[in-house]
């Protein structure tokens, strides 16, 4: 029986490698794969899935208004044996909705790859969704740079921890950080600088 993953993780926790190699896997064993994204993800261009460890991937993308059911049902029925969706958070609710009708009407597993959380620690209504619909949810593990495990994004700008704005922001090791909560917390208290990786 076909089932709905959520697979999450702070920034740099692999996320997209992960899902870059489940695709591989399925692929070398000559079963067709749906590789989707949200159209909100641009950073490696339109149709692009690279993960920071140099993998990529062509990939369809998901417009807001888009319904998935309607297109799987319409393009990948009857002949794909899972869906991948990186960057999860992104989608809308109804679009997991959606990808959950996927997985009941056509016993086709769906797994979503994404952040649980924005800068401010709050659910992306995607994530919330999923945290709702999926039958198994999974944290892909990554450490704070005081070895505790991260669990928080947090966004940077001129070296601290923004805390207000707009919840959707792009970015990599250019704008964010994954942090434990304590060292979150004493970044914003005690007005800490902070360093990103690959950074001077």
């Amino acid at each position: 029986m076909a089932k709905l993953y959520f697979k999450y993780g702070a920034m740099g926790s692999s996320k997209t490698a992960q899902a870059l190699i489940t695709k591989y896997n399925y692929e070398e064993n000559d079963m067709k794969v749906w590789l989707l994204k949200p159209s909100a993800d641009t950073r490696d261009g339109v149709n692009i899935l690279r993960s920071r460890i140099g993998l990529e991937a062509e990939v369809e993308i998901a417009p807001p208004q888009s319904n998935i059911y309607d297109r799987f049902r319409e393009t990948q029925a009857g002949h794909c044996h899972a869906v991948i969706v990186d960057e999860c958070q992104f989608l809308t609710p109804q679009q997991i909705d959606q990808l959950r009708q996927i997985v009941n009407d056509y016993d086709v597993p769906v797994m979503c790859f994404g952040l649980r959380t924005d800068f401010q620690t709050r659910l992306f209504p995607g994530s919330l969704r999923l945290m709702e619909l999926a039958d198994c949810i999974e944290e892909i593990k990554t450490m704070c740079d005081c070895g505790a495990k991260a669990t928080v994004n947090a966004r940077i700008s001129d070296g601290y921890i923004v805390t207000e704005g707009a919840q959707v922001v792009l970015g990599g090791n250019d704008s964010y950080i994954a942090m434990c909560h304590r060292c979150y917390i004493r970044g914003i208290r005690e007005h800490k600088k902070i360093r990103l990786h690959g950074q001077n």
